[in-house]
């Protein structure tokens, strides 16, 4: 990783479903952009403005912060299994595969509602997948 990408830190993003009724837009934001002023969510179809109150902006900050201490311990991780046990012994999983491949949600309370946020993190290394 170059010295611009190190600083930048990892590619996170995160998207919800337009709460608009009969809209079938999906609102795409970076997490590392939640905490700076004035931000706003915006669906790229309706055009409706998303602003984050308080509680939420904090909660995805610290998901941004959970997601920099993953890719800290990444040399850790790339050496930890996750152990499954099924019917007639154990799946043994690494915890990499598990962290590129499985599709991460967070159901957080948007004003009165509950939505359904999916987490996007691009892998730190382009061998990840190989």
């Amino acid at each position: 990783m170059d010295k611009v990408q190190k600083n930048m830190g990892p590619r996170a993003e995160i998207d919800f479903p337009c709460l608009s009724d009969g809209c079938d837009g999906v609102v795409k934001f970076s997490l590392a952009e939640v905490g700076t002023r004035g931000f706003q969510a915006v669906c790229p179809v309706c055009h409706r403005a998303y602003t984050l109150d308080a509680e939420l902006t904090d909660k995805l900050e610290r998901m941004l912060e959970l997601v920099l201490a993953i890719r800290k311990a990444e040399d850790i991780l790339g050496e930890s299994i996750v152990s499954v046990n099924v019917a007639g012994g154990e799946v043994k999983i690494p915890y990499a595969l598990l962290l590129t491949r499985l599709n991460t949600l967070i159901t957080l309370k948007f004003g009165d509602r509950k939505v359904d946020f999916h987490l996007w993190i691009e892998p730190s290394s382009p061998d990840t997948f190989r």
